[in-house]
């Protein structure tokens, strides 16, 4: 810049600059992107989507619509980011393995585990059922709404969340200086623990812990080792592990496999077949013959895994476990922001948040429910005066010059509000009929019956906290499903939930990679058959001679056989 008469050079600290400018940075990450508010559980690009979509009208028994469709009006109207960032929330918030109840329902290649998605010009989207859940009664004033980035549009600074979303579909996010990650869980396990927690609220994390015994995840599995998951509880931070659903098979006539039908969480087996490869390779795995994916669309995940000959497949289970991902382990890290500032939370203070906001949408909207029966009601008494006396009524106006003069008349005549007297004046003339009348009054008899209602949960906390908790259990039985995710203690004995929290006990010794020699017989028919059987006893085959010998292992000492290569 050249010197001139206007020129103005203003000298600043670069080190405050730097420092101010990394705080607004700080600031607009950690309260406009990667924290969930703690009531309904979303990020503000999430809350966008879900209530753009519901703008739109894109309901569950609606039409499937273009992805970039969504994302378009998303980013023109609330959110003015790079159009991948919205894709990328909406297309987690549809995957299933992803979120435990998924808030919007896909209709394409939204990916899998090993692969990403389509474009968003080439997939489809609706809201999903629970979305409804997080949305029902946004227009009647239950929560506060605020200007959008240009300010020529309102959003809600959060969601109704009938159901809670934050504890059952987990979050997880990087902020400057702090991350979120936190677990999914079972709705009808959470929404059992909030309505004990909203009939005592003194309960302790103990009595919580009878309703949400631990995670669940959305892929099923396994979860070892409970002293983590409490301490994520008590604390907010803590760590457990997760493992594979595996079972042993005979995949051949000759050999033996092992056949895993679940992975860990967010582990696809793309990612297992690569780390079972790596291993046999560099020699850490022993005894893997071959690893075949059978997985479908219509029986689901299936990953076998063959055995070689003379090893034990628990023993190579074990290995497997030790070096792929078919064992992971899961950091809990609950973060989330409440009143707009980032804390730390655990179980209780997690039901706390989202109780308390139910039962602060469910009074808004009592209170808005009941202003509006009250005008109603207004009108409504208004239209039984003016139909008592219609030919009154009609004369007056016929008798105006215009409204205005019409209106005052019919006020002092029949003494009645502005409301009223503008309504009348616009009254049609077939609700004069006698039918209508019978209308009327029946709508006033139901009016007084609900405003006597929503006054009763006004006035009344208990009855208050009773309507919050029918529609917890409305929540639950119309979304809920059954527990995926088994929990097991350290030593890999199901924990009941009644002793989750206890201390675990120790491990199990390591298995031998090799099966032991047992005693047994050998048969060889005169066909030239041959059969093996470990009974103690010699068998008689019956109508068939036959000679039965002694197998040499079982009387002839030898040292242990090496572990195949």
């Amino acid at each position: 810049m050249t010197d001139g008469p206007d020129t103005q050079i203003v000298d600043i600290d670069v080190s405050a600059e730097m420092e101010a400018s990394f705080l607004e940075y700080a600031y607009s990450v950690i309260y406009s992107r990667a924290l969930p508010d703690a009531r309904d559980g979303l990020k503000p690009v999430q809350r966008r989507i879900v209530y753009m979509m519901q703008d739109m009208g894109l309901r569950p028994d609606r039409a499937y619509v273009k992805s970039a469709r969504v994302v378009g009006e998303v980013m023109g109207k609330l959110h003015p980011h790079g159009d991948s960032a919205i894709y990328d929330a909406l297309v987690r918030m549809a995957q299933s393995f992803s979120l435990r109840l998924p808030l919007v329902d896909g209709h394409g290649n939204f990916g899998s585990l090993d692969d990403g998605p389509a474009a968003s010009r080439y997939t489809e989207a609706r809201l999903a059922p629970a979305s409804l859940a997080m949305t029902e009664n946004l227009d009647e004033d239950v929560v506060d709404f605020v200007a959008n980035y240009d300010n020529k549009l309102t959003q809600p600074s959060v969601l109704p969340a009938a159901v809670p979303n934050l504890l059952v579909n987990g979050a997880a996010g990087i902020a400057v200086g702090m991350a979120t990650n936190m677990a999914p869980h079972n709705l009808i396990e959470v929404v059992a623990a909030a309505r004990h927690l909203l009939d005592n609220p003194r309960a302790t994390l103990d009595e919580l812990m009878r309703f949400v015994p631990g995670p669940d995840l959305p892929g099923g599995g396994k979860i070892v080792g409970l002293e983590g998951v409490r301490e994520a509880y008590e604390t907010g931070r803590g760590r457990f592990v997760t493992r594979a659903t595996t079972r042993v098979e005979k995949v051949s006539a000759r050999r033996q496999g092992i056949v895993v039908t679940e992975l860990p969480y967010m582990v696809g087996p793309e990612k297992v077949i690569e780390k079972i490869k790596d291993g046999v390779s560099n020699k850490k795995l022993e005894g893997i013959s071959a690893v075949t994916d059978l997985t479908d669309r219509h029986h689901g995940l299936r990953l076998v895994i063959e055995v070689k000959n003379g090893f034990n497949p628990e023993a190579v289970l074990e290995k497997l476990y030790r070096y792929t991902p078919l064992e992971e382990s899961f950091s809990i890290n609950n973060v989330a922001l409440v009143d707009g500032e980032p804390r730390t939370l655990g179980l209780k203070e997690l039901l706390q948040v989202w109780v308390a906001h139910r039962l602060e949408v469910v009074r808004r909207r009592s209170s808005y429910r009941l202003r509006a029966r009250r005008d109603r009601l207004h009108l409504v008494d208004g239209l039984l005066i003016a139909i008592l006396d219609i030919d009154e009524v009609i004369q007056i106006i016929r008798a105006a010059d215009d409204s205005a003069v019409a209106k005052e008349r019919l006020r002092t005549a029949f003494d009645l509000s502005d409301i009223q007297a503008e309504y009348i004046l616009e009254l049609r003339l077939r609700r004069l009929t006698k039918f209508s009348r019978l209308e009327l009054e029946n709508e006033k008899s139901q009016l007084l019956a609900e405003i006597a209602e929503l006054e009763e949960i006004l006035g009344s906390e208990s009855v208050l906290r009773a309507v919050v908790a029918r529609e917890m259990d409305a929540a639950a039985a119309a979304h809920g499903t059954p527990r995926r995710t088994i929990l097991l203690a350290d030593g890999g004995a199901l924990a009941p939930a009644a002793a989750v929290g206890a201390r675990a006990g120790t491990k199990a010794p390591a298995l031998s990679m090799e099966i032991e020699d047992s005693p047994c017989y050998a048969l060889l028919s005169t066909t030239g058959l041959v059969a093996r059987t470990t009974s103690d006893e010699p068998p008689v085959r019956e109508g068939a001679a036959a000679r039965t010998m002694p197998c040499a292992p079982c009387f002839t000492p030898r040292p242990a056989r090496r572990s195949a290569s």
